[in-house]
């Protein structure tokens, strides 16, 4: 007689739980990772996310260059980071294999699809053997699962071709990820219909890959563990899931509302920031206009020229755009109009690494123009930051009439978190008249406590005015070659933009005011300085961590918050650009850490970087 065995499968709880999905560039990993963003956002989980794209446009299929990633880390407590290293590793081909590989610990679980472990792809990519079968992955725990046949099988009788079938295997792997994780497939089901309500059999395939890879968790028994990680205790309110370049869109919609002014945005496309003119796009019935301009230059002038006319004129573009813009900028600066340029920062220098992030652009979005062309200059830390960031950016073009750098990266654009959506009667109006009253006017008569000229718009009776790159003369605004009034306009210009310090918020400091070591930054290294302190600060260890959202000028308190600590560490994503400053500045003996590697900080370099300089300060004076 046979007994049936009833299947037990353990349930665990865990606080936190990173995945990493990777794969050839059309295995659909984006797409992939964001369905399960998307799912643990709507369970409740705090999320971080980091796409991470191939650099090659077409790179050749199972190759190293074409390989691409989503990490995502989901989370019951609030977390600042996608993970410093993935818990899983979905790999999908021997190339997503090794180039992952080496960031899963040792005892990761390793989820691979056995079925692409073909001769022919472990050669593109050098394996002498298969690793799946030569002991290679024996300190990982490894479930080799033929994801292409059996995807293949749930698919049967559907009218798609085999490379139809083949695009939703991602599903299939998705699939296993709820089953694993205890999360609904309901919400993708949603997507699915939605995205494909025009082609049944394609919705169908990928809705039966999805739930073949669930049941394929269910009923398997190579997995003896299924996983919850509970909700998290956000502050209250509405959330969604957003990335940086969607909050900047929209960031930049509510500074059109708030301003009661329509949004022009021209740009010319250029990774990581095209999203924000598809994004943008899409607001016509909020009155906003795009413009997708021949080149770089084409771009910023058609924005000049939108603020000439009394629109909110944005162009958006990443470091080597900026570099083509620098004369029109220039410009900006001289007319003085309110502008907004943003920066979606990459590796460089020229194309560099157009998929990966870097903070490379600071000292020249700040210097790179010629002479003295000072403008302020802003940068969100978060993901969800960069909707406030972008409101300010406003505030302050149009308080002090004057172009602001908005310098976001590729790391925030791209990656995404929960975001708690304000209530708009919350958000205060930045709205500033253009001057209609001929009495008295001068087209450079200025604010006594801005040192804001006037904004007068073309076709407004009796206010006919010069514009253009050529000196203006102090409060005429007519050609001037006079040396004295050159130097009288230039120190004006600088005190306008140092003015704004006295209307920005100080510069806060996260743990004590003073102590041995403040950790310093800016944009998106936020998140792992954060979790680097917050881990410093709970063994006693006397760190504090402080972040600047305003690069130009510096928040007021800025001196005094960096001399209040014996040592100061800024971390950045290039050579040192903020360290520069900060020690040009203020004479602090900032101390750089300095990485430019494509990726994104992980928490336990800077918290080694800290224990290190903390164990300096201890050796005593020979």
């Amino acid at each position: 007689m046979t007994i049936a065995r009833e299947r037990v499968t353990e349930e665990r709880r865990l606080e936190r739980v990173t995945i990493r999905f990777a794969g050839d560039s059309g295995d659909g990993m984006q797409l992939t990772g964001s369905q399960f963003t998307r799912t643990a956002a709507v369970f409740g989980n705090d999320i971080s996310t980091y796409p991470d794209f191939p650099a090659e446009i077409r790179a050749p299929a199972g190759s190293l260059p074409g390989v691409s990633g989503f990490q995502l880390s989901f989370s019951s407590t609030h977390i600042h980071t996608p993970g410093d290293e993935p818990d899983v590793l979905v790999a999908m081909n021997p190339a997503a294999l090794k180039a992952n590989l080496a960031d899963l610990p040792v005892g990761g679980a390793l989820v691979v699809n056995e079925d692409a472990f073909t001769a022919s792809n472990l050669n593109k990519v050098g394996y002498a053997a298969n690793p799946l079968a030569d002991g290679s992955l024996s300190a990982y725990n490894v479930f080799r699962i033929p994801v292409s046949t059996l995807n293949a099988r749930a698919l049967e009788g559907l009218e798609l071709t085999n490379k139809q079938v083949d695009l939703t295997k991602n599903f299939f792997a998705l699939g296993l990820m709820f089953w694993l994780y205890e999360r609904s497939m309901e919400p993708t089901i949603r997507w699915i219909d939605e995205k494909f309500s025009k082609r049944p059999v394609i919705a169908e395939g990928n809705k039966r890959a999805l739930r073949a890879g669930y049941n394929f968790g269910e009923t398997t028994e190579i997995f003896h563990e299924r996983y919850i990680v509970p909700p998290a205790r956000l502050a209250p309110g509405r959330y969604r899931n957003i990335t940086g370049n969607e909050a900047t869109a929209l960031g930049f919609v509510a500074a059109s509302q708030l301003a009661d002014r329509p949004l022009f945005y021209s740009s010319y496309p250029i990774t990581p920031a095209s999203d924000i003119l598809h994004q943008l796009a899409g607001y016509k019935n909020f009155g906003v206009k795009t413009f997708q301009a021949e080149d770089e230059i084409a771009a910023i002038g058609a924005a000049i020229g939108a603020s000439y006319g009394g629109a909110l004129g944005i162009t958006g573009t990443s470091g080597p755009g900026v570099a083509l813009k620098s004369e029109a900028l220039g410009l900006a600066v001289m007319v003085e109009l309110p502008l907004v340029l943003i920066d979606v920062q990459r590796g460089g220098p020229s194309t560099g690494l157009p998929t990966k992030t870097e903070q490379g652009d600071l000292l020249q979005v700040l210097f790179g123009r010629n002479s003295d062309s000072p403008l302020p200059v802003v940068a969100p830390a978060t993901p969800a930051e960069s909707f406030d960031m972008a409101i300010e950016a406003w505030r302050i073009a149009l308080k002090y009439m004057t172009p602001v750098a908005f310098l976001s990266d590729a790391f925030l654009a791209n990656g995404a978190e929960p975001w708690a959506i304000p209530d708009p009667a919350s958000l205060g109006s930045i709205a500033v008249p253009n001057r209609t009253e001929k009495a008295g006017f001068f087209p450079y008569l200025r604010d006594p406590e801005t040192l804001a000229r006037p904004w007068a718009v073309p076709g407004t009776p009796g206010l006919e005015h010069r514009i253009g790159g050529l000196e203006k003369a102090e409060i005429l605004g007519n050609v001037s070659y006079d040396p004295e009034n050159h130097h009288r306009m230039t120190v004006l210009r600088d005190a306008k933009i140092a003015g704004i310090a006295k209307d920005i918020p100080p510069l806060d400091v996260y743990g004590a005011d003073r102590g041995d070591l403040l950790i310093l930054g800016w944009g998106s290294t936020f998140g792992a300085i954060r979790s680097a302190v917050e881990r410093l600060r709970g063994r006693g260890l006397a760190v504090s961590h402080a972040h600047l959202r305003h690069l130009n000028p510096f928040p007021a308190n800025t001196e005094e918050v960096v001399r209040a600590f014996r040592r100061v560490l800024i971390p950045e994503l290039n050579l040192g650009h903020l360290s520069m400053l900060i020690r040009a500045r203020y004479l602090v003996d900032a101390i750089g850490y300095n990485r430019v590697r494509g990726k994104p900080f992980r928490i336990v370099e800077i918290e080694a970087e800290a224990e290190r300089l903390l164990a300096a300060l201890r050796e005593p004076v020979a």
